[in-house]
């Protein structure tokens, strides 16, 4: 598929005007978006995805449609896993609720940067070299099997080496001022802990499309439908946050889907590698008779793979009892936490939801319960929120529904 000038710079000019509507419209101001409104939002840009899919399918063909939808599809599910990681950094970081918007739009905006410029530098260099496809198949192999050797309730930390040399490299200050990089302490100006979290989130970035560029040139050398995928699969990323928020503890098997998906696409590319060989001492350096997967079997396999692996991780007992202890965990820490939300009415819902994930935990068969990892720990945390809680409603003037109910600790 050949793409001109004017149709580069018509796509480059979209995605930015794009990035700037959610700017200046949603992220300028401060503030928890709302389920209905993540909804919403995350449908548009599913939505201009999918047209602009489209349009690739009636003016390029089958062909780059249906590598722009493997591609596109592919990204997704790994930017999905990402949010794992966001998710962690945010809470490690105790982000206030209202600005991890900010925080989210930055990472967007940085990961669409620096996989465009791996995408530029992965396409010279398979323009330059044949072998690079091996490097980029291996690549995917390896991580496919660290994806799968990590599957469980710690496999996603926030604790790479980016973020510890950011740590060691900025000291800022211990409060958050708003969504500010800077305020003034005792008359000096310091750094705030969201510079901090903006270079992990950006350091993170960076380990992300070391995996996510030679997953998608394994699908598709056009790198017009390289970029144009994975850009579209980061933008709506902000708004898909707070939209599966409570559902990505749930997704215990997605490692394993990704895993299978990126040990897939490895082999495609050793596969086609083999059948462009130069490499002298391969067969001579001449290409070698060997089948190649063909795009709509790719994408046939990549929607599968993601259908079993949702399906079988939102049927699971064990994803039901994991989401259920993460949760719980995550929302006694959030609502202690008056800086992450200071609106009463939200505060309420934190503390309902962990009403709500006590309540699954309390019924739970008991190979479950006693799996739970620093479980005295965790029962500490939620005797804290309970008895903040308490000492809330005890406040005169205070009204609001309590819902206490059982609870795991009285």
């Amino acid at each position: 598929m050949d793409v001109t000038p004017l149709a580069w710079t018509l796509t480059i000019v979209f995605v930015v005007g794009l990035l700037l509507f959610d700017f200046i419209f949603h992220v300028r101001k401060a503030h928890t978006p709302s389920l209905g409104e993540a909804a919403r939002w995350s449908a548009v840009y599913v939505g201009i995805a999918i047209l602009f899919g489209v349009g690739v399918l009636v003016l390029g063909g089958s062909e780059a449609g249906g590598e722009y939808f493997a591609g596109y599809i592919t990204e997704k599910a790994l930017s999905v896993d990402n949010l794992f990681v966001f998710l962690i950094i945010m809470t490690s970081f105790k982000v206030p609720r209202a600005d991890q918007q900010k925080v989210l739009l930055f990472g967007i905006v940085f990961s669409l940067i620096a996989r465009t410029g791996f995408i530029f530098l992965g396409a010279a260099l398979i323009n330059s070299f044949a072998w690079i496809f091996y490097l980029f198949g291996l690549i995917l192999l390896v991580t496919a099997g660290n994806l799968i050797k990590s599957e469980g309730e710690d496999s996603h930390e926030a604790d790479n080496i980016m973020i510890r040399v950011a740590r060691r490299l900025f000291h800022t200050s211990d409060r958050y001022d708003g969504d500010k990089l800077f305020t003034v302490e005792d008359g000096k100006r310091v750094m705030t802990p969201m510079l901090l979290v903006m270079a992990a989130i950006g350091g993170t970035d960076i380990l992300f499309a070391l995996d996510s560029i030679p997953a998608i040139f394994g699908l598709t050398q056009n790198v017009f439908i390289v970029f144009t995928a994975t850009a579209f699969s980061l933008l709506g990323l902000r708004q898909l946050y707070f939209l599966i928020d409570g559902l990505l503890d749930r997704l215990i098997y997605l490692s394993y889907g990704l895993a299978a998906i990126l040990a897939f696409i490895g082999v495609k590319l050793i596969l086609h590698a083999l059948h462009e060989n130069n490499v002298p001492f391969i067969n001579d350096g001449e290409h070698v008779k060997v089948p190649e997967i063909s795009t709509p079997l790719s994408l046939s396999v990549i929607i599968g793979v993601l259908v079993i692996t949702v399906v079988a991780s939102l049927v699971s007992p064990k994803g039901r009892a994991q989401n259920a202890v993460s949760g719980a965990r995550r929302h006694a820490t959030q609502y202690l936490d008056t800086n992450f939300e200071s609106d009463p009415g939200l505060r309420q819902k934190i503390y309902d939801k962990l009403l709500d994930e006590e309540q699954t935990i309390l019924g739970l068969p008991e190979k479950y319960r006693t799996r739970i990892r620093e479980e005295e720990k965790l029962t500490r945390l939620l005797k804290q929120a309970h008895d903040e809680h308490d000492a809330y409603l005890d406040q005169p003037g205070t009204s609001g529904d309590a819902r206490l109910g059982e609870r795991l600790v009285t």
